[in-house]
């Protein structure tokens, strides 16, 4: 009796393996330095060209430029580095940095064989990162998982997950990969949010700590502020200058700052937007 049960346990089993989905892993890390993560199939889908801002086109930027390129630097030797929080004043080139700074160290010579790979996650995808971080772990590359315009408007499953990532957890981070978000808030979360959760809580303070310990997980902040007029037209001469507009500094200044009038705000964005547009008429 218990032999003729075996072939029929054999046909179960590999029924089992059948029905059980593959175990996810990554095979095309060397088409490209840049990805979107996919967390529907658990896969990256490559960017053959990333659009950035040359780095030296960034301009009031010089104490941020200088604290993330350090760090990047460390990271692409092998040396520690930080998880890093870019936030503050919107338009004022938090994820143009982060870009800009990962091209320019895949420039240098001891880089250009091994480059950083920065992959980019979205904000509704960072419960998974767990899943990302175990299939990078053993591979030979280094590689920066980048988020965008990260906030929470509640605890839920993804500001856990990340809150675990970033430097908790019985495993870890691994040692190839680094955390780069850009935020508008401080903390990532609404100011009136951890305000109301502390004024209904048995102990106001541990609230608030309870609310700022993600952020507080990243090892560097860098803040961005918001863009004087001069600062405005310093940017816009740059971007004219590299390419070549045909225009006086006079009049450039005088349809840039008209430019930014219509658009209610003055930052780097609206500078790019102002300088994108007048190349455009100028070329007509």
């Amino acid at each position: 009796m218990t032999t003729d049960i075996i072939p029929l346990l054999e046909r179960i089993a590999t029924a089992l393996e059948q029905l059980s989905p593959p175990k996810p892993y990554i095979d095309n890390v060397e088409q490209a330095n840049a990805f979107i993560w996919t967390t529907q199939k658990n896969t990256l889908t490559p960017i053959d060209e990333i659009a950035y801002v040359d780095f030296s086109l960034l301009q009031g930027l010089e104490y941020q430029k200088e604290l993330l390129l350090e760090n990047t630097l460390y990271f692409a030797k092998g040396l520690p580095a930080n998880n890093v929080m870019l936030w503050g004043a919107r338009g004022m080139g938090k994820s143009s940095l982060v870009k800009s700074v990962l091209q320019e160290v895949n420039k240098t010579i001891e880089n250009q064989h091994n480059p950083i790979k920065i992959i980019e996650i979205p904000r509704d995808d960072i419960h998974s990162l767990p899943i990302l971080l175990q299939l990078l772990k053993p591979l030979p590359h280094r590689f920066v998982i980048f988020s965008d315009d990260l906030s929470f408007e509640k605890e839920d499953r993804d500001y856990k997950a990340l809150k675990s990532v970033l430097d908790g957890g019985i495993a870890g981070r691994p040692k190839n990969v680094l955390f780069y978000a850009t935020s508008n808030r401080r903390h990532l979360m609404p100011r009136d949010m951890i305000e109301n959760e502390s004024s209904s809580a048995i102990n106001p303070s541990e609230a608030i700590e309870e609310k700022v310990s993600l952020s507080d997980r990243f090892g560097l902040w860098i803040g961005f502020h918001n863009c004087d007029k001069a600062l405005y037209d310093k940017i816009i001469r740059a971007y004219a200058k590299e390419r070549q507009l045909p225009l006086s500094d006079e009049e450039l200044i005088a349809q840039g700052n008209e430019w930014s009038i219509t658009r209610g705000s003055r930052n780097g964005r609206v500078a790019w937007q102002f300088i994108e547009d007048l190349t455009a008429k100028l070329a007509k």
